[in-house]
């Protein structure tokens, strides 16, 4: 695991999220919005999103309908609607307008599971309670042999296991950017500056 982190550091000194945003529920919408969903694509959508929904109040009094148009393009778009918009109102009802500061109040927001949570937490107040788990760390644990596992939540517990806590913010981000940029889905692996630590599944 060191070598694997100073290799990904090497090549990424500097990793951050690519959802952009400026206020603090902005990221829960794009984190939400980007199930399924590249992270190019959510950024062409909160683009015009973020200019319309100013205020948590504008997510609040929204009708589903017209959300669900407003994020069409994301895929999923009901569900992704229905779970913004509550996670909205609960913020606004339970924490006063703010983002919750821990896992286990973000887990009573609805639409939140542990990857969005560790997301949110991670960039916002640089808090460590977990690994966020994507579709690009579930491949590439995986193919690094860092877990045997399918699911997010056994795969989490094992890189929590082998990665030092100071790195577990930055360690997702850091798998997400070599699998975008040096070793995507169908990679052959020829050219892969971790292939050296590649398993067979």
């Amino acid at each position: 695991m060191p070598k694997i982190l100073r290799i990904l550091t090497g090549l990424f000194p500097d990793p951050k999220c690519a959802l952009r945003y400026k206020k603090p529920f902005e990221l829960l919408v794009a984190v939400i919005l980007s199930a399924q969903c590249t992270d190019k694509r959510v950024n062409e959508v909160t683009k015009d999103l973020f200019k319309k929904y100013k205020m948590l109040d504008d997510y609040v009094s929204t009708t589903p309908r017209e959300f669900e148009r407003d994020i069409y393009s994301t895929g999923f778009y009901r569900a992704k609607a229905r779970n913004i918009l509550a996670a909205a109102r609960a913020i606004k009802k339970d924490f006063n307008g703010k983002i919750p500061k821990t896992m286990r109040e973000m887990l009573t927001i609805p639409g939140v599971g542990r990857k969005t949570a560790n997301v949110v937490l991670g960039e916002l107040y640089d808090t460590s309670e977990g690994i966020a788990v994507d579709t690009h760390v579930i491949r590439l644990s995986r193919l690094l042999g860092l877990t045997k596992y399918r699911d997010a939540t056994k795969i989490e517990r094992d890189l929590i296991a082998i990665v030092p806590k100071k790195d577990w913010v930055r360690f997702s981000h850091l798998l997400i950017l070599y699998g975008r940029e040096y070793c995507t889905a169908r990679c052959k692996h020829l050219n892969c500056p971790l292939a050296q630590f590649y398993v067979k599944m």
